[in-house]
């Protein structure tokens, strides 16, 4: 058998051997000798993707091939069969690779391609090309790899079955799972407390993330979080990660629900079932915005709090008018399913954004933001800065403060703007200034049958935030915060007064990668004069997160 396909080897039809056809790929020589006498075929089995995209276009001269040479022991043999075949063909970057291996399937694919083209010449009337003894040979090699020219086309009806049966279950063409898990330990450490316990909580998400174009997004979160906030008597050092003790539950639940696709190049839409926010339909141009799981350990230190003003279900578009400016519209209403009265997603809650955003360069980031909400809150600074909690006496006074005076169990409408400017610069590489300023106007819609008097909020707010990026690491971030929490500068509401101080937020956190997976970052919050007043002994409240994600 080995002379026969050595004195096969010098005749030009071996010369046909490399990518052929539009179904098999490319079947390659292996020449182990420059002495064409002891050529031989080395027959590793191996079949390669079936694609007509693995070759380039019939080549009509063998100069085309960049690695054959005409001091080649075979140059004659290919170009005999490029000029009285036309049945060569090469490799996408116009290599032949004349000396690499192939499987006796490639070479009765080859063969097979090479008497389709003896077939096609025969039917168009151009037979006198093809001598007799070509033909014969060809007959005989033909009845020699019959067998391998049956599996091989056995082989791919198989591929091609089981291709046809994957694309017509697949539920997308990428769907990706992910996880993250962030275990949290926090206590007060100085100041007065509702509760004088070091608290541990986890909050788990598993993330489903799918893709139908390679372009948009479908993205499905199920979560459990039992992480409870310090109660300081006061949404001020509330956690990123955590939640107050009525909602902390170890029950799962569909978290987060939406879908993002490409209208055109330049305009994106976000379609949200449930559970969104606004760093779901705009950039909220906050270094420290990781949702708690990286990043700022407090909710205020995480980003303004203007755009704690809308949650729930709607629809974002993002329009870029070039690759420095983009316009930004949202719309989020909290009880999109609920038919009652003063519910539904236009009748309810609701959050209202439009948003600039400004990058001239990959260092400076600014957004200006403008949010109109009803009966929505920020959820951070003062009793006072959240006037919906506040009246219904959801809020209590801080530890060894008198009670209020509260109206208590009053149910008022409020509806809100607000106005927000957002930036960050880099200073350097390992260095980020950022901040915000934002103002919220917020005025009550009832009278709730003459118990309240009818005005309006001030409620401003600030932060100026400097981050350390790769501190120590490559992955770690460094972080400092200094702010004020909403603080309602004036009112005209006279059963809420403004408050009558001011409290600073100061937080520091340095968030430390072990590794791809594993971040811990220890952090502190120390809040002067909590709720805005000084009465109240400043808190310092501790904490030590650690997320897991895979």
């Amino acid at each position: 058998m080995n002379k026969v396909l050595q004195a096969l080897l010098l005749s030009p039809i071996f010369g046909v051997i490399t990518v052929f056809g539009s179904d098999v790929m490319a079947a390659e020589i292996v020449e182990n000798s420059q002495n064409k006498e002891d050529a031989t075929i080395a027959i590793p089995i191996k079949v390669e993707n079936y694609n007509q995209e693995n070759s380039i276009a019939q080549v009509t001269s063998v100069s085309q091939l960049s690695d054959v040479q005409p001091t080649d022991w075979a140059f004659q043999a290919l170009q005999s069969l490029v000029e009285r075949y036309g049945c060569i063909a090469g490799y996408p970057n116009q290599t032949y690779r004349g000396n690499r291996a192939l499987t006796r399937y490639e070479f009765a694919a080859g063969l097979n391609a090479c008497l389709d083209r003896v077939n096609e010449l025969i039917a168009t009337a151009t037979a006198n090309l093809v001598t007799k003894e070509d033909l014969a040979t060809l007959q005989k090699l033909q009845e020699d790899f019959s067998a391998e020219l049956a599996t091989l086309r056995g082989r791919v009806d198989a591929v091609e079955a089981r291709t046809a049966q994957l694309e017509a279950n697949q539920f997308s063409t990428t769907s990706k799972f992910e996880g993250e898990v962030v275990i949290a330990m926090s206590d007060v450490f100085e100041g007065e407390t509702n509760e004088d316990n070091t608290t541990l909580g986890t909050r788990a998400r598993v993330n489903f993330v799918s893709s139908f174009t390679g372009k948009d997004t479908l993205y499905t979160r199920i979560q459990i979080n039992n992480i409870v906030s310090p109660d300081i008597g006061t949404p001020e050092g509330n956690l990123a990660f955590g939640e107050s003790s009525e909602d902390a539950s170890t029950d799962a639940a569909l978290d987060a629900l939406w879908y993002s696709f490409p209208l055109t190049d330049k305009t994106n839409v976000i379609a949200i079932a449930n559970a969104g926010a606004a760093d779901d339909v705009v950039d909220t141009v906050s270094q420290f915005d990781g949702d708690g799981t990286e990043g700022a350990i407090s909710a205020f230190g995480t980003r303004n709090p203007i755009y704690y003003n809308m949650d729930g279900a709607g629809l974002g578009i993002t329009q870029e008018f070039s690759d420095k400016l983009a316009l930004s519209l949202a719309y989020l209403g909290s009880s999109p399913n609920d038919p009652s009265s003063d519910n539904g997603i236009f009748n309810g809650p609701y959050g209202a954004l439009a948003q600039l955003t400004f990058e001239p360069s990959k260092r400076f980031k600014i957004g200006l933001t403008y949010i109109n909400a009803y009966n929505q809150e920020l959820g951070t600074g003062s009793n006072r800065a959240n006037p919906i909690s506040f009246l219904r006496g959801e809020i209590a006074s801080p530890p060894g403060i008198p009670e209020q005076t509260e109206p208590g169990e009053v149910n008022v409408p409020f509806s809100s703007n607000s106005y927000g400017v957002q930036a960050s610069l880099g200073i350097s590489n390992n260095i980020v200034l950022g901040g915000w300023v934002g103002y919220t106007n917020a005025r009550n819609l009832s009278t709730e049958g003459g118990t309240i008097d009818r005005g309006s909020l001030d409620i401003w707010n600030w932060a100026v935030t400097l981050g350390f990026p790769d501190l120590g690491k490559k992955g770690n971030l460094a972080g400092i915060i200094v702010g004020m929490e909403p603080k309602v500068t004036d009112s005209s509401i006279n059963e809420i007064s403004k408050d009558s101080d001011t409290s600073y937020h100061i937080e520091a956190f340095y968030q430390f990668k072990v590794n791809d997976n594993i971040a811990i970052t220890p952090g502190v919050i120390w809040l002067t004069a909590p709720d805005h007043n000084k009465n109240n002994e400043d808190v310092v409240i501790g904490a030590l997160r650690t997320t897991f994600t895979f």
